[in-house]
């Protein structure tokens, strides 16, 4: 497989799961992510920062709810203030100008995509359910030891619990990426693309939507 230098991206919400039926009558599970609203803030080049990249905003905020830096950086733009940013590294950055709209069009039907997000957080979790530890018996004498990980080193020889051992702690809420997904459908006019298959995060969560880096 050969590595993209053409990465196209959007900023997008996650409305949730759907369903959408197929030529040949059998249903595909979709997932819903609202593209609308996306626009170009900044274009890097390798005269003026020594790379080439593509800076997008995402979401609509309360103007008084911006910094003064940030204010400035989006009336220098010429655009609204956006709620969420994005710089994303693209060899042809000086195809885009600031201050354009991006829509669900740069994504057309079929087209294989990587989908970044944060997972859900699942708070503090124990070794059964993080690391899918088998547990314990329940007969025969033993107490309380159900869901308890069992052994986590040797005594003096290292002395010392090793690092990456798989123990209780806090689960999810980290970043995600699920690579080569189809784009089942592109809905221009309602900013809504329709991707196969399910994506990180919660409803309501923001994804970035990439042109897949291992893509045929």
């Amino acid at each position: 497989m050969s590595q993209r230098n053409d990465c196209k991206a959007l900023l997008g919400k996650k409305i949730g799961m759907s369903q959408v039926w197929d030529e040949n009558g059998f249903f595909v599970p979709v997932t819903l992510v609202d593209v609308s609203t996306n626009v170009v803030t900044a274009v890097k080049t390798d005269e003026t920062d020594g790379y080439t990249a593509v800076q997008i905003g995402y979401g609509q905020i309360d103007p008084t709810k911006v910094t003064k830096p940030l204010a400035g950086h989006f009336a220098k733009a010429g655009v609204t203030p956006r709620r969420h940013l994005v710089e994303v590294r693209e060899d042809n950055a000086a195809e885009y100008t600031v201050g354009q709209e991006l829509t669900a069009e740069l994504f057309a039907e079929g087209t294989e995509v990587d989908v970044t997000g944060t997972t859900k957080g699942k708070g503090f979790a124990g070794t059964i359910k993080r690391w899918g530890f088998k547990s314990y018996r329940r007969s025969h004498g033993s107490h309380k030891n159900e869901r308890r990980p069992g052994s986590v080193g040797a005594c003096a020889t290292p002395g010392r619990i090793l690092k990456g051992k798989r123990m209780a702690g806090r689960m999810g809420h980290v970043t995600s990426t699920t690579q080569n997904l189809t784009v089942v459908s592109a809905d221009v006019e309602n900013g809504i693309l329709a991707i196969k298959g399910a994506i990180p995060g919660p409803k309501g969560g923001i994804v970035l939507v990439r042109s897949a880096v291992k893509g045929a």
